[in-house]
C-alpha cells in the first residue's frame, strides 16, 4: 500500500539506519511492493534490485513457496522458547544447513542477524579456548576494512573507521591485519587478483608480536563486500588458514554476504577451497524476509563444551528469537527454493556474463577499478577532491531516477543482485549504470 502522507513531519519519528536522514526527508525515497527483480515505488515506478535488497534476497522478492511457509506457520505456531524447550522446524533447518555447508561443519547456533553471528562467533571463539584449559586465549584479530556488522564486538574486530571513531573505546586485545586492496598492482582484474597473497604472512608478525598463545581467533570476510568487494588474492585464504593452524588459532569465515550461493557455490569457503572453524551466515538464509542468522561450527568446536554434569547449561549464551519458528519456516522454504530452481548454479553459469558486463564499463568517466566475483560487483569512482563519497551518492540518485538500484560505500558502486536476474536484465543494469556515470560530473 502506498504511503499517502508526503510531509518531513510524517517521516520524523523514524531514526534510519545508514542513512542521510535530513536529505532522505526532504525528498524521501519510498518503496511499496516488489516482486521477483523489481521493486515498485510510491509513485508507480518498477526499479530493476541491483543489490538484492541488502545483499539479502538472494532469490528475488516475494516468492511464493516462502510466503506460503509464512503464512501457515504463523497460523500454526508463532512462536516456541528456545531455552530448554524447542520445536521441529529449527532443527530441521540446522540439519539442511549442515548439508549444503562445508565439509566439517556440524552444529548450528541460531541468531537474529549478522551483526549477532558475529558476537556469537567471537564469544564462542573465546569460550572455546577457555573451555579447553586455555583461557589465556583471548585476543581477537580482524582485518582493516573489515565489516562485521555494528555491534561491539564486530565494529572492534572490524576495521571502517567511520563505523568504529564516535563510539568510544571497544572492546580491548583486539588487532588487524592489512586488507587485501592493492590497486597499482590488481586495478580491473576480472575474478581473484593474483598479487597480494603474501599479505597473510602479517598474521605471522601479529602472532610474534603477541604470542600464539594468546590469541583465540583471527575473523575476515572471505571476500569484503561492504567496504567495497575487496577480494582475496590467490592463495591468501589458504595461507590465512595454515598460519592459524599452525598456531592454534581458530579461523572465523564471515559469510553474511558471501552466503548462500552469491559467488556460485553454498558458501565461499567452498568457492576458494578453504574450511574454518566457526562460519557465521544471515541475509540469505532467509531470503531477507525474516531476521534471522546462524552461526555453524565444527564438531571440535562444539564438543568442547559438551562436558560436565548433563543437567547443566553447556553456554550461557542465546537470544529470544534464537530458532523462532517463523523465521525457520522462512529458511526451509528458502533452501528448498534456492535448490529447486538450481539458483546457486545459476549464480555459477551467469557470473562469466556478468563479469564481462560489469568490466564494460571501463573507460567510463571518473570509473578507475572494477572489481567481481560470483554475482557481485563493485565500480569504484575517483573522488571529487575535498568531497569524498558525493560522485558516487550522485550515482546513487540517478540511478534511483532511472530505475535501477545500486549500493554505495564511499566512491564505490556495488552490486548484488538476485540470482534470478537474466541476462537481459545484466543488460540493462550495467547499460543504465553507464548512462548514470557518463552524466556525472
Amino acid at each position: 500500500m502506498a504511503l499517502d502522507r508526503k510531509t518531513p513531519n510524517d517521516l520524523n519519528a523514524f531514526w534510519m539506519p545508514f542513512t542521510a536522514n535530513r536529505q532522505f526527508k526532504k525528498n524521501p525515497r519510498m518503496f511499496v511492493g516488489a516482486k521477483d527483480m523489481h521493486y515498485t515505488t510510491a509513485d508507480g515506478r518498477q526499479v530493476l534490485d541491483g543489490t538484492a535488497g541488502l545483499w539479502c534476497c538472494n532469490a528475488g522478492h516475494c516468492r511464493p513457496k516462502i510466503t506460503e511457509a509464512i503464512q501457515k506457520q504463523a497460523a500454526e505456531m508463532d512462536y516456541a522458547p528456545a531455552f530448554q524447550m524447542g520445536h521441529p522446524a529449527a532443527f530441521e533447518l540446522a540439519n539442511r544447513l549442515v548439508e549444503i555447508a562445508p565439509d566439517g561443519m556440524e552444529h548450528v547456533f541460531y541468531t537474529n542477524s549478522g551483526s549477532e553471528s558475529v558476537e556469537t562467533a567471537l564469544k564462542l571463539a573465546i569460550a572455546y579456548h577457555r573451555a579447553r584449559g586455555d583461557g589465556a586465549r583471548t585476543r581477537l584479530i580482524g582485518r582493516e576494512r573489515g565489516y562485521h556488522g555494528v555491534n561491539f564486538g564486530g565494529i572492534s574486530v572490524g576495521g571502517i573507521v567511520t563505523n568504529r571513531k564516535v563510539f568510544g573505546p571497544l572492546v580491548p586485545g583486539v588487532d588487524h591485519m592489512p586488507h587485501t586492496h592493492l590497486p597499482a598492482q590488481n586495478a580491473f582484474t576480472k575474478g581473484q587478483p593474483e598479487h597480494g597473497a603474501h599479505l597473510a604472512d602479517e598474521l605471522e608478525r601479529i602472532v610474534a608480536l603477541h604470542g600464539a598463545e594468546t590469541i583465540a581467533a583471527v575473523i575476515v570476510e572471505p571476500m569484503a563486500g561492504s567496504t567495497g568487494v575487496l577480494l582475496p588474492p590467490k592463495g591468501y585464504l589458504q595461507k590465512l588458514r595454515e598460519i592459524t593452524r599452525k598456531h592454534g588459532i581458530l579461523l572465523i569465515f564471515d559469510e553474511v554476504i558471501t552466503g548462500f550461493g552469491r559467488l556460485g557455490s553454498a558458501f565461499a569457503g567452498q568457492h576458494y577451497g578453504v574450511t574454518p572453524d566457526i562460519m557465521t551466515t544471515a541475509k540469505g538464509l532467509t531470503n531477507g524476509v525474516i531476521p534471522m542468522g546462524a552461526v555453524m561450527t565444527t564438531a571440535a568446536v562444539h564438543d568442547a563444551f559438551m562436558t560436565g554434569p548433563e543437567h547443566m547449561i553447556e553456554l550461557f549464551h542465546g537470544y529470544t528469537y534464537s530458532g523462532n519458528p517463523i523465521a525457520s519456516a522462512a529458511g526451509i522454504a528458502t533452501l528448498e527454493t534456492y535448490r529447486e530452481e538450481g539458483l546457486f548454479e545459476r549464480a555459477a553459469e551467469l557470473a562469466p556474463y556478468w563479469q564481462e558486463a560489469l568490466h564494460s564499463l571501463r573507460g567510463t568517466r571518473n570509473v578507475i577499478d572494477i572489481r567481481n566475483e560470483g554475482l557481485i560487483g563493485a565500480v569504484e569512482l575517483e573522488s571529487i577532491p575535498g568531497e569524498p563519497t558525493k560522485r558516487a551518492f550522485s550515482a546513487f540518485l540517478k540511478a534511483y531516477e532511472k530505475g535501477i538500484l545500486i549500493r554505495t560505500t564511499g566512491d564505490i558502486i556495488a552490486m548484488s543482485p538476485p540470482l534470478i536476474i537474466s541476462k537481459a536484465e545484466i543488460d540493462q543494469l550495467i547499460g543504465t549504470l553507464k548512462d548514470v556515470l557518463d552524466t556525472l560530473e
